[in-house]
């Protein structure tokens, strides 16, 4: 059986093609496009174009699930619709993903079968304390009002290969992964549960992002709208476009040309950026009592030795330590690079596509 991945992201389309034997997934296509969303799904039309005839199942990952997609499910209307109602809180994502949707059905027919993974699913299980925010509950319940979580597939892929890496499964049972993208978040998770991530009702909570503004005052919303006389979508193109690393630079939304940059502006988006994520490292040390493991992953946390040393720095005290040369040392593997008395600290590059076959196979009666 083969299986196609569809991985639509802010700034980039994933697609793979896997071949399923024995229960084993191997890779057989591995295509990555940096292309605005808007040229999507020409990519996919071209993948399909010339592979069709070797694919038996398309997976898509999307990005919020809500309180009734908790799980990979076989695409039926009645999911499409679900999908349409949520595009309004994930707005660069979701949209983009029913539209892929679309065009696997109008090229393969009914021939495919199509499949989604929420990205959601993995915080289903949040506990109630971080779970719901102190709204009136009768809102809350009236329009599904609650902290989803996202970057789920990406978060449980690093927790697998953590523990895969470990010779004894019975220690490192708290861990705080760290997905470092153009969109970026962190989650506290004890045994292979998470139990607090940064994002919440929408992929704008938390860390900040490329363009997206990360944690804020909502009366700041309030206020922009009372002072500028905003609509719901300058509001929406502000949050999600202009903000983040962006907005504070006022130059660029790329870590790496951030780091370049010799402007007072650029130095302030990069320390605030690391800043924020040094912050939630040390509050769920504090929800998990500690900590056995930090993982960076996504990206930026995969491939910039800077941002790793600058999120770290100052953590020595509570026994993180990183070991500067592994740190440094250029590599596309998982691996170590903390000191031998320091808590492990590793990198580990995020298989997400893989990740989707998995879960879609598993969790699906009919395979």
């Amino acid at each position: 059986m083969s299986v196609m991945t569809v991985n639509a992201g802010s700034s980039s389309l994933r697609l793979d093609l896997f071949n399923i034997q024995d229960g084993d997934s191997l890779l057989v296509i591995d295509s990555q496009h940096i292309v605005a969303p808007a040229k999507f799904s020409d990519c996919v039309q071209n993948f399909l174009q010339k592979n069709h005839d070797g694919v038996d199942v398309i997976v898509h990952r999307i990005v919020h699930g809500g309180n009734k997609i908790t799980r990979s499910q076989v695409i039926d209307q009645a999911l499409e619709t679900e999908l349409e109602k949520l595009s309004t809180l994930a707005p660069l994502h979701n949209p983009v993903a029913l539209e892929l949707i679309r065009v696997c059905r109008r090229l393969c027919n009914d021939d495919v079968v199509q499949i989604v993974v929420p990205d959601t699913a993995f915080f289903s299980t949040l506990p109630d304390v971080a779970k719901y925010y102190a709204l009136p509950q009768t809102l809350c319940d009236q329009y599904d009002i609650r902290r989803y979580g996202f970057h789920g597939i990406a978060h449980q892929a690093m927790l697998r290969t953590w523990f895969a890496m470990r010779a004894d499964n019975k220690v490192g049972k708290r861990v705080i992964s760290i997905q470092l993208g153009a969109g970026c978040s962190i989650t506290a998770s004890r045994n292979q549960k998470p139990v607090d991530t940064s994002m919440g009702f929408t992929p704008l909570e938390g860390l900040v992002m490329a363009t997206r503004c990360g944690d804020v005052d909502a009366g700041v919303i309030l206020y922009l709208q009372q002072q500028m006389q905003c609509s719901i979508d300058d509001l929406q193109r502000i949050l999600n476009n202009e903000s983040g690393l962006l907005g504070l630079s006022e130059e660029s939304a790329d870590t790496r040309q951030l780091l370049l940059s010799k402007n007072s502006s650029a130095t302030l988006a990069i320390d605030l950026y690391c800043y924020r994520i040094k912050k939630y490292v040390g509050a769920y040390l504090a929800v998990l009592g500690g900590v056995d493991a930090i993982l960076f992953g996504g990206g930026a946390g995969e491939n910039s030795w800077e941002l790793r040393a600058k999120i770290l720095n100052g953590l020595e005290w509570m026994g993180i330590k990183l070991n500067s040369k592994l740190n440094q040392a250029v590599s596309d593997k998982k691996r170590y690079i903390s000191t031998s008395d320091s808590i492990a600290i590793c990198v580990i590059p995020v298989d997400e596509s893989r990740e989707m076959v998995r879960e879609a196979l598993s969790n699906l009666a009919i395979f």
